[in-house]
Order: C-alpha cells, then structure tokens, then sequence
C-alpha cells in the first residue's frame, strides 16, 4: 500500500476503531500488511473486534479505491488475524 491508499487505510482503521472505543496504541501501515497494537474493551471479543475492522474497512477502502480490486474478488485483507 503505497499513496493515496495508504493514508486512506490510516484514516478508515482510525475512524473504526474510534467507532467501537477501541485505543490504536501503536500501528503500522506497510506496503503489503499491517500491524495494529490495540486496546479493546472488555465488552468486545477480539474476534468480533477483527471481523468488524477488517469487513467494514474493506469495503470503505473499495469505495474510495475501487481500481483496488477486481469485479469478480472483492477481497482485500487476508484470511485469518
């Protein structure tokens, strides 16, 4: 992730996670993964958490970028966390 993409990615993983109360203690944003050190609320099971971040910011990634991904795959996160 490099550019616009990358800094969009910044934004929407903040926007989300001030969504849920959810504290970024420390992140990065690499050409080809992130990495998130966060603080999630007892009422929050990480899995859920994981699911939400990752479903949601795809899709607000999409819209921004839709050149990102192909019409027929529209994933674009990993599997698994």
């Amino acid at each position: 992730m490099y550019g616009n993409v990358k800094s969009d990615v910044r934004e929407v993983l903040n926007k989300l996670c001030e969504f849920k109360k959810v504290h970024i203690v420390e992140g990065a944003v690499c050409a080809d993964h992130v990495h998130l050190c966060v603080s999630i609320p007892p009422k929050l099971s990480i899995s859920e958490f994981v699911g939400y971040l990752k479903g949601k910011s795809a899709l607000m990634i999409f819209d921004k970028h839709p050149e990102i991904g192909s019409k027929w795959d529209r994933s674009f996160w990993a599997p698994g966390y």
